[in-house]
């Protein structure tokens, strides 16, 4: 029994693997329990084994090729095609195994427990990051009703809270109080624990050689060079910047037909947090690019004569990424480009 790929359809408690032959004869079709699975594959030749790419994906891939096979995580949009008919574990299993032994099929890489455990962090900061938003807007909402309003910016609410809770003149009932004094004090809390987060991933960006490289290069951080990192590592997984900055979604979405070449906004596809993260630094870099005498300065100002300045922030976020992919795979430092060079 010659075997040509396996796909295993990932579950919580229960998996179900499909193995496939020859003209993808169908060989086998099992279903196993976690330990069941890593027992069956531990007694199998090295083999072609796909999987898609989902929550617990990388801890079974990451054990199963420790066995000697070669696995690869396929995402769940690039599977979908394959499948026939109705959809159940076992088809979806054999679409996993005819898809992940196509050539141009595209994978995802396996991320190591450090990527995961910084993925974590970054996924814990951005979490805190909106329920302070939303604590925020729950105070500027209990006082609006009751006629007091503040400037725009967090900081003005904040530098006013305090006096506001002990001023007596102010149309504030004693319940209303109380429950402001426990909304700010959680407040509180949440700037305490996401200065905690950020205190952890400074840390990190400063020991790790990959995040130093990529906090050379403008607009781009601690926070953006560790979830780079966490993201895709050493760049390995794409050939080129330009297929990085095409999964982040910085690149039109096309809707071409019959020759003619139909651009619409940026696609948005990828790592949603980790385009924001490049959008912000693009920001950044637009902020202060007056101060740039060099060659990345002088075409940020040859572009902002020319778009507006969304579609310029998107086309610096865009550089930024080839950069940044360019840095991770060569592991060479980032070098600002003078005027007159090419």
């Amino acid at each position: 029994m010659h075997i040509t790929s396996i796909g295993v359809d990932l579950g919580k408690t229960t998996f179900h693997l499909v193995t496939l032959g020859e003209q993808s004869k169908v060989l086998a079709r099992k279903k196993f329990s976690r330990k069941q699975l890593l027992t069956y594959t531990a007694n199998l030749p090295a083999s072609l084994i796909g999987m898609e790419a989902c929550s617990g994906a990388h801890f079974i891939a990451a054990a199963i090729r420790g066995q000697g096979h070669d696995v690869r995580l396929i995402p769940g949009q690039f599977v979908k095609p394959f499948l026939k008919s109705n959809k159940n574990d076992f088809l979806d299993a054999e679409a996993i195994a005819e898809a992940v032994a196509r050539q141009n099929m595209r994978f995802v890489p396996i991320k190591t427990d450090e990527q995961l455990d910084l993925q974590a962090l970054h996924r814990v900061r951005d979490r805190l990051v909106q329920h302070r938003t939303a604590v925020i807007n729950q105070i500027r909402g209990f006082l609006l009703e009751r006629g007091i309003t503040f400037p725009k910016r967090p900081a003005n609410l904040r530098n006013n809270m305090a006096a506001l809770l002990e001023d007596a003149e102010a149309n504030l009932s004693p319940r209303m109080r109380r429950l402001l004094e426990g909304v700010w004090q959680e407040w509180k809390q949440l700037e305490a624990d996401i200065d905690q987060a950020d205190d952890e991933i400074e840390r990190i960006a400063s020991a790790d050689a990959s995040c130093q490289r990529l906090r050379q290069i403008p607009g781009i951080g601690p926070l953006a060079s560790t979830a780079t990192v966490a993201a895709i590592g050493n760049g390995a997984a794409f050939r080129k910047g330009r297929d990085f900055a095409a999964w982040l979604g910085l690149v039109p979405k096309q809707r071409s037909t019959g020759g003619k070449a139909r651009l619409c906004g940026i696609s948005k596809r990828g790592n949603e947090y980790l385009r924001r993260m490049f959008i912000h630094g693009a920001r950044a870099v637009l902020y202060r690019v007056k101060y740039d005498t060099g060659g990345f300065g002088r075409w940020v100002h040859q572009l902002e004569a020319r778009a507006p300045r969304n579609k310029v922030i998107v086309a610096i976020a865009n550089k930024l990424a080839r950069i940044a992919w360019a840095v991770l795979s060569s592991g060479e430092v980032y070098q600002h480009q003078p005027v007159g060079t090419t």
